[in-house]
């Protein structure tokens, strides 16, 4: 039997029950058509490219499947007439990978990534920030007098000894 992946997305405002509902729904149809469901993930909620239906988000499920032609084309059926499905692609591929998806992956080392990035710009901000001197920067330390008010030379001298 060929091998299948397949995602589908489920609109932002239905629960996360009516989600496996649907999942339930889909593994059943690949089981009574003769398949097999190798893996199942559910990538949650995510932002979408682009809106779909008036979506901006949605529930992403995966799954690998072990399957004939007619159990993909019963379950495309399916997930075309559901109106909580805004997409879904089926691709065949030459072998099942069990291991966990790139996107699961990513999730996990999410938080020490942020860390991070905050610790690099924090570093920026120690440093002087990015256009500090050292990284390229201009030398803007002859302008800040002048920014300030401050008057130094005879002017100065004039305007402390109380001539206005």
């Amino acid at each position: 039997m060929p091998f299948y992946e397949t995602v589908f997305i489920v609109r932002q405002d239905a629960s996360t029950q009516q989600v496996e509902n649907l999942a339930n729904q889909f593994a059943a149809v690949i089981g009574e058509r003769g398949g097999r469901l190798g893996k199942r993930e559910s990538w949650g909620l995510r932002t979408l490219a682009y809106r779909i239906k008036k979506n901006r988000k949605g529930y992403y499920t995966f799954f690998n499947i072990e399957a004939p032609p007619d159990a993909i084309i019963e379950i495309e059926r399916q997930m075309r007439i559901n109106e909580d499905v805004l997409r879904y692609l089926t691709v065949r591929v030459d072998k099942l990978n069990e291991q966990p998806s790139p996107i699961l992956q990513s999730r996990g080392g999410r938080e020490g990534e942020r860390d991070r990035e905050r610790g690099k710009f924090g570093r920026e901000r120690e440093s002087g920030g990015r256009f500090s001197r050292e990284r390229g920067g201009r030398d803007r330390s002859s302008e800040r007098g002048s920014d300030r008010g401050e008057v130094s030379g005879a002017g100065g001298d004039r305007l402390s000894e109380g001539g206005i």
